[in-house]
């Protein structure tokens, strides 16, 4: 069983919208209801709410569906991190640079290298980026 683990803003859109569904992220979704921790930087919130409001503006989601969906998010257990921006401007943008991801994504490799959790995302790049520094991929 997965203890804590660290997931992207595309985990918990997967969560909330069919489209975007995969055995994987349902996996993660079981995992909480488990008892599992979900760890996520402090831009996690806004990604995810970004994601949904752009999903609705392009007809993917009804208004309903979309607050459904936060309602649905709010109420996991989450711990959000804030540590993640204190390196914005140093440890966390290096880290961008050297992995070709935007620092959006950097904050989840960052996190989950620093915890050394498990990260669940479903971004090819970042996902090559946390296999190379040796980080367990969900699933």
């Amino acid at each position: 069983m997965i203890g804590e683990f660290v997931a992207d803003a595309s985990v918990a859109v997967a969560w909330v919208h069919p489209a975007q569904s995969s055995r994987e992220a349902s996996a993660w979704l079981d995992a909480l209801a488990a008892g599992a921790q979900l760890i996520v930087p402090s831009i996690w919130s806004l990604e995810v709410s970004n994601a949904l409001l752009t999903l609705e503006r392009r007809g993917g989601l009804q208004p309903e569906e979309r607050h459904r969906a936060l309602e649905f998010l709010r109420a996991l257990p989450v711990v959000v991190d804030h540590d993640g921006g204190a390196h914005a401007f140093g440890d966390l943008a290096a880290l961008a640079t050297r992995e070709t991801l935007s620092v959006y994504d950097a904050s989840y490799l960052e996190l989950a290298l620093r915890r050394k959790l498990p990260l669940g995302c479903r971004d090819g790049a970042l996902r090559a980026a946390a296999v190379s520094h040796g980080l367990p991929i969900l699933p």
